[in-house]
């Protein structure tokens, strides 16, 4: 992977991730863009391991019911790691919601999580 793409791909989950926080109630960014930065960075650490690990996608439409519940469990630890940027049990379920519904709009990748 290029490091160009590797950038716009973080700047885009960036951008999923802070429309995300904005409308799920229980997910908040108190830390501004830098730790929405991180915390993308962070999902996409996370999506990766479990990946590799499991061989599951973690992304909130990736793999069904399984994939859902494996996004908000990304976006719930996401939020205990990345200071500023907070999220409840129920904010990582409507945020993982939210997020397969912004990636399914934004054209790109369509894999953030």
């Amino acid at each position: 992977m290029k490091i160009g793409s590797l950038i716009i791909k973080v700047i885009v989950a960036t951008l999923v991730i802070a429309i995300s926080a904005f409308f799920t109630p229980g997910m908040s960014n108190e830390g501004g863009l830098g730790s929405l930065f991180l915390a993308a960075i962070v999902i996409g650490i996370l999506d990766w391991a479990i990946s590799k690990l499991t061989n599951i996608d973690a992304s909130p439409f990736g793999r069904g019911f399984v994939g859902f519940i494996l996004a908000a469990i990304v976006l719930y630890l996401s939020g205990i790691i990345v200071d500023g940027f907070t999220v409840t049990i129920l904010g990582a379920i409507i945020g993982a919601l939210i997020i397969g519904i912004v990636d399914a709009i934004i054209p790109g990748d369509k894999k953030t999580m």
